[in-house]
């Protein structure tokens, strides 16, 4: 498998094809990554939190310069944005504990890890995150050169079987979106402290995942967010610059007494291995899809977006919700969305193929006040929208997502469509990644942005595939790769 259309084809889910499968309870993975014999190193939970609004931090154009001072109470605050325990509930088996980001199936499959220099209160080193502690698993020492000021980097990585014990063959979609929300809370928590970053999806994956200690046929780094100053750690004998790993290190990538490991997640992984340039200059993702509304209304981008908490504020309650209502959502509201989804980083980035030329964006209108329904395609070039086709499509997508009736009361389905032939002709099997994991970053800005609002949210990725694809009358090699429900919920309207 060489392709991400063959990767996603093979995956697909299909009305005749579909069987249970049997799920060992007993031998269900931990969510938390533990190191035998290392202490994590306590971060301050009382950091007090910044407090921008999300507009503010999505329109935030300026690009500050390097800090000359960050501490670990610094660190704490990154990592309690980005990534961290907001509640708990009572199971039979246990606590659970609900995170803030969203996870298919709550199965939480990415990890965390920082190598700093120059932090005050913290040694020099690499470290993972331990979302458990709210701490830090000490796994390095040292540094590859001195610092003129603090440097940071964060590796994101995804352990497969915590996903695949549910999701088996199609877990590395899960994969990709599921970083992707995390990614987009990190960069988030570092403009909110406004902190320069540049975010990397392409590095030399072999090297990255040993300097990590990471047993990679079981988990495997799939982006890297770093400040200037920051260090690279694919460059030539950056290894050697650091202190040891600790002994049988991959051991901690194993989450469960009985792993199986699915060939078709690591043939799409090893697949994506390769870096390659882009050829030509890749086209807005929009016009690749077979969609071609025939007019376009402009977004305005001076609305005022109606939220009602702050950023950290909507981190911290952020959930998935199901129980819609059949309540139209405001007008400003839904141009609060759509402005949002146009936004591009205001910080460098790679691939240099932006959020458009990766995905296109489209939306199922069912309930919202001055859009009449149907299938809107986004143009974040000219920030605009156009209808399509007209109607009501909000039942028949709820059937095709699993038949999940509840998602025909959202006012809105947002949709995330890329054309799979021109990712795998641009960019290889590695465009998969820029793609699926750019869909998990709006997906969570969509999370953040409803919850800010009042509104609910449910991110779906299970759903008969082609049957998406002909509802939405994509052209044959366009895929629908994640949709997410937005409405009014009991309790909150």
């Amino acid at each position: 498998m060489r392709t991400a259309t063959e990767y996603h084809d093979l995956t697909s889910y299909r009305r005749d094809r579909m069987s249970g499968h049997y799920m060992d309870l007993g031998n269900q993975p931990d969510v938390f990554k533990r190191y035998p014999g290392i202490e994590p190193i306590p971060l301050p939970g009382d950091a007090e939190l910044p407090t921008p609004r999300l507009s503010s931090l999505l329109r935030k154009g300026d690009r500050p310069g390097s800090p000359t001072h960050l501490g670990i109470d610094d660190l704490s605050r990154i990592f309690i944005l980005a990534y961290s325990l907001t509640a708990r509930a009572g199971h039979g088996s246990g606590d659970f504990f609900f995170r803030n980001a969203a996870s298919a199936g709550a199965l939480y499959p990415t990890e965390m890890y920082a190598s700093a220099c120059g932090i005050e209160g913290l040694e020099d080193g690499l470290y993972h995150f331990s979302i458990a502690d709210q701490g830090l698993s000490p796994l390095r020492k040292g540094t590859a050169k001195p610092a003129r000021s603090p440097a940071l980097t964060f590796y994101l990585t995804a352990i497969f079987f915590r996903s695949a014990w549910k999701y088996r063959d199609r877990s590395y979609r899960y994969h990709l979106l599921d970083t992707g929300h995390v990614i987009e809370n990190l960069t988030l928590a570092l403009k909110a402290m406004n902190l320069p970053f540049s975010l990397a999806y392409d590095f030399d994956d072999k090297t990255v995942n040993a300097f990590l200690g990471l047993d990679e046929v079981r988990e495997a780094t799939l982006a890297v967010c770093r400040m200037p100053g920051g260090i690279v750690a694919d460059d030539p004998g950056l290894p050697g610059s650091f202190g040891n790993l600790p002994d049988n290190c991959t051991a901690a990538s194993r989450v469960s007494a009985r792993e199986t490991a699915y060939p078709p997640i690591l043939d799409i992984h090893d697949a994506g291995a390769r870096i390659l340039p882009a050829k030509g200059t890749p086209a807005d993702m929009a016009a690749e899809l077979g969609i071609d509304p025939e007019n376009r209304d402009p977004i305005d981008a001076r609305r005022r977006w109606p939220e009602t908490m702050t950023c950290p504020e909507a981190l911290s309650q952020r959930r998935s919700s199901r129980n819609f209502i059949p309540q139209p959502i405001s007008g400003d509201a839904a141009a609060a969305f759509m402005h949002g989804l146009c936004i591009e980083d205001s910080t460098p980035s790679e691939p240099v193929a932006g959020l458009r030329h990766c995905l296109g964006t489209g939306l199922l209108v069912g309930g919202v006040d001055g859009m009449a329904p149907g299938l809107y395609l986004l143009d974040p070039a000219s920030l605009s929208s156009g209808l399509a086709v007209a109607g009501l499509f909000m039942d028949r997508m709820a059937d095709i997502c699993l038949n999940q009736g509840w998602l025909k009361n959202a006012g809105v389905h947002v949709l995330f469509m890329a054309n799979l032939a021109l990712i795998d002709r641009y960019w290889g099997a590695r465009g998969y990644r820029y793609a699926m994991l750019n869909a998990g970053r709006l997906g969570q800005r969509l999370y953040l942005q409803a919850t800010a609002m009042g509104l609910g949210c449910c991110g779906i990725g299970a759903l008969y595939d082609e049957e998406a694809a002909d509802l939405l009358g994509l052209n044959p090699t366009s895929r629908l790769l994640y949709l997410v429900g937005i409405g009014g919920v009991k309790g909150k309207i």
